[in-house]
Parts: structure tokens; sequence; C-alpha cells
């Protein structure tokens, strides 16, 4: 049984991972999506829930008014998702693209490696500096390092556009791998912290200027990094 709810007093983000905190042990709910935007609540659930049920398991500060039955909300949630990761992967496809296309008349893995590690570094620290501020106040709320150290996320966007270009020209190939393992490490390690709890936090890979949200696509595309860099270490 598919619900839909309209919420009044969800006012931030804190307020949407408030609300699903209080649902996401409710026995008789199999899955809920709340979309802050348009202040809705869609459940799916055993039995249908009346506005009073649903009402008593939030905090008293939201309202509750029933609007009637929707779509499937996991489908919902999906196209939502990717429509709001469209940046990311068209951006991780041409620097795919533009790395193959370099090296497909004489292939090479190594080569096609350290170009693809060479353009993620590049343009992820281009939208970055775009906003140097807002990257620094996003990056601290997930990266262990920036929340300990105030200018790290000042500086880590130039540590990046560093990176990037010690790949594309060659230099110094295993002091760079070494810091790509080290630097990637533990923002993922941040990263999977904030999925396990199930915040709901903006992603700071592309800085401020593009919205994404904190999804496992953050964690894949560090391990791409991650999972490169050691390869080529131990090769």
């Amino acid at each position: 049984m598919n619900q839909k709810f309209l919420i009044s007093g969800m006012t931030c983000l804190n307020c949407k991972a408030s609300i699903e905190d209080a649902l996401k042990n409710f026995e008789a709910i199999n899955e809920f999506t709340v979309d802050f935007k348009k202040k809705e609540l869609v459940v799916n659930s055993k039995e249908p829930l009346t506005k009073s049920t649903v009402q008593n398991l939030l905090p008293k500060k939201y309202k509750i008014f029933e609007i009637g039955f929707s779509e499937n909300p996991v489908n919902k949630e999906f196209e939502s998702k990717i429509q709001q990761l469209k940046p990311l992967l068209l951006i991780i496809f041409y620097i795919t693209s533009a790395s193959v296309l370099m090296h497909f008349k004489n292939w090479n893995w190594n080569e096609f490696m350290l170009d693809f590690m060479g353009l993620f570094f590049i343009i992820f620290s281009f939208f970055k500096m775009l906003d140097l501020n807002g990257f620094s106040q996003s990056f601290k709320m997930y990266d262990p390092l920036a929340k300990r150290i105030f200018f790290y996320g000042k500086i880590y966007p130039f540590v990046e556009t560093l990176l990037g270009l010690m790949f594309l020209m060659r230099f110094e190939i295993n002091i760079a791998l070494i810091s790509t393992l080290g630097l990637l490490s533990v923002t993922t390690i941040g990263v999977s912290k904030v999925l396990l709890q199930k915040k709901s936090i903006q992603c700071a890979c592309l800085g401020t200027v593009l919205k994404l949200p904190m999804t496992e696509a953050t964690i894949i595309e560090n391990s791409i990094m991650i999972v490169m860099a050691i390869f080529m270490i131990v090769g």
C-alpha cells in the first residue's frame, strides 16, 4: 500500500533527516521517501496507515496531511537520484572517453590510468575552486581531516590540481600515487560514515555550484581512483 502525505514544518535538510530517523524503525512501514522540495512523504506499508499514526511517529513540530495514493516510491527515488547525479555521471563519462581516445591507437593500461587520474583531479578541483569557501564548509561536514584541520578544506582543491598535473606530466608518479591513496582513503571513510548514519548532506566532490546529494556514487568514484592507485603501486 502506497500513501502520500504532505509535511509542514520541514524547513531544512536536518528536518528531513529527523523525519527519516523517526520513521526508519517503524515495522509497519516497508519503505519510504521524504521529498524535501515538495514537502512530501511517500510511504509503502503492509496496511494503510492513518494520518494520526504517522503523526505520532514524528516530532511535534511537524504536521501531517494525507493527500492520497502514489506511484511506487522506490522507482521515484531511483529516478530522482539518477537525475541528481547526472552531472557527475557525465563528467566521469567524458573523462573516461578522453583517456581512451588519447591511447586507443597504441593501447596501454598504465598510460590510460595516469591520464584518467590526472584529468579527474584537474576537473574536480576546477569545480571546487569556483566556490572555495562554500566547498570548505561542505567538505568539513564529512571529511575527517577537514573537521580537525581548519585550513585543510581550503588547500584541498590545490592539492588535487597539483596531483592532476603530476599525473599528466608523468612527474614523481609514485609520490602522486601514494598521496592519492591516502587522500581519497580518508575521504571515503568519512563518506561511508555519513551513508551508514543515513544523513542527508550535500556532496562536495564537485564543489557547491553543482548540487549533488551524498550517495554511494561518491564512494564508487573514490574507489575507482583508489583501485587504480593500488594497481599501479603494486605493478
